[in-house]
């Protein structure tokens, strides 16, 4: 059994159709969960996007692997995973799988993913690395024009210097942009596993929708701010929280835009979510092409969510809100039912061993019950509601 792992950076999970959104377009990631299934309660174990992944890679919170903190900010805490680590490329190596890494890594500075034996560019850091010699060599092969952008969007510091930049208009065509490069790659690889003929995991890390938003004018002007219903915690004060909420508001500038301005910045932030889930539809179109989808495991989710003006915050940071803990989570294994919504709470480090197990067994139908089990239902005390005709949806979220 093959594996596709897609992964969105800083996603909010009420910004997907098949979670309830009833404006932004995600036709892919919806046909996804009416193939699958869709956890409706699934948490990061932690808001921060390297002890997120650092997660992910070893099945364990944070508190037990120890990458605490994104070596950008870090403030003493270890920065790459310890050597006797166990990570899941190390079990699907012994089982003879390829190895692949499209994408943002984040997981330490010392040791990229080809020291965890991914195949794939190294590109490091927490945003587009729009300097990195691949993409350039990317642009320059399709003779596409460089990274270049205009109209920033930032706030005001307590000092009275601009704030981090919030989101830009691209001036770039959509075939140029970092989110259609790291679907082509990712599409690349697939194509060297299908002629290959062994089994392969394969992991797709978009950089986005974190924030800074920078798009094409397609995308930037996708939807209309009038469609955006402010989250309610946006007329919330500090009064009786900790005092970091109040500083971690002043530092990404939230009082000094303007209420129209904050919705722009949500629509062009879905603008972002329907850029990238057009490139997941591109990957899967050409898994489909390749005549793996019947032999290949399917699955997506994000590292953390974003505030986008709830709590009167933007990007993640010290708070513990449903925005950024809450995470889409949707899986498809051929030979299980289909159009499936799970209610109880999950989490995506909670069974890597189970999804390790499952990889290396011969394909084989599913039975509702066993999927259940599988699910960790049972476990959780709850099960999956699953269709044979209809797919599951939720109501509208309104976060924050």
């Amino acid at each position: 059994m093959n594996l596709l792992f897609l992964m969105t950076d800083q996603h909010r999970v009420d910004t997907l159709g098949c979670y309830g959104n009833p404006h932004v377009a995600t036709p892919n990631l919806d046909r996804l969960a009416a193939t699958g299934t869709r956890f409706d309660r699934f948490y990061t174990p932690t808001a921060i996007c390297t002890p997120a992944r650092a997660s992910l890679l070893t099945g364990q919170a944070p508190f037990r692997h120890r990458l605490l903190a994104n070596y950008e900010r870090n403030v003493g805490y270890l920065e790459d995973l310890r050597e006797d680590a166990f990570t899941f490329p190390g079990a699907l190596a012994e089982r003879d799988y390829q190895l692949g890494l499209v994408g943002k890594w984040h997981v330490g500075t010392h040791r990229n993913a080809a020291s965890y034996g991914f195949d794939g560019p190294d590109l490091p850091g927490w945003h587009n690395p729009v300097d990195h010699p691949d993409y350039a060599a990317y642009l320059k092969e399709r003779g596409l024009p460089p990274y270049r952008i205009s109209d920033s969007v930032r706030g005001t510091t307590p000092n009275g210097n601009p704030g981090n930049l919030l989101a830009a208009r691209l001036h770039q065509p959509v075939e140029a942009t970092f989110e259609h490069y790291l679907a082509t790659r990712a599409i690349e690889q697939l194509e060297r596993y299908a002629a290959d003929g062994r089994p392969f995991f394969l992991a797709t890390h978009f950089f986005g929708p974190h924030l800074p938003y920078l798009l094409p004018d397609a995308y930037f002007d996708r939807y209309d701010p009038d469609l955006v219903d402010l989250p309610a915690s946006i007329a919330e004060t500090f009064e009786g929280k900790p005092p970091v909420q109040r500083n971690y508001s002043a530092h990404w500038t939230f009082d000094t835009i303007p209420i129209e301005v904050t919705r722009k910045l949500i629509a062009v932030y879905w603008g972002y979510v329907t850029l990238i889930d057009e490139q997941i539809g591109r990957i899967l179109t050409r898994l489909d092409e390749l005549g793996l989808a019947d032999d290949t495991s399917v699955f997506f989710t994000a590292d953390h969510g974003e505030f986008t003006g709830a709590h009167r915050l933007h990007d993640k940071g010290p708070a513990m809100y449903e925005d950024i803990y809450r995470i889409p989570g949707i899986i498809r294994v051929p030979g299980r039912p289909r159009r499936c919504a799970r209610s109880s709470s999950a989490s995506p480090t909670a069974r890597p061993p189970s999804w390790i197990s499952r990889a290396a067994t011969p394909h084989r139908p599913w039975t509702a019950e066993a999927w259940c089990r599988w699910c960790g239902a049972n476990a959780h005390g709850g099960r999956p509601s699953c269709s044979p005709s209809s797919t599951a949806t939720t109501s509208r979220i309104r976060s924050g």
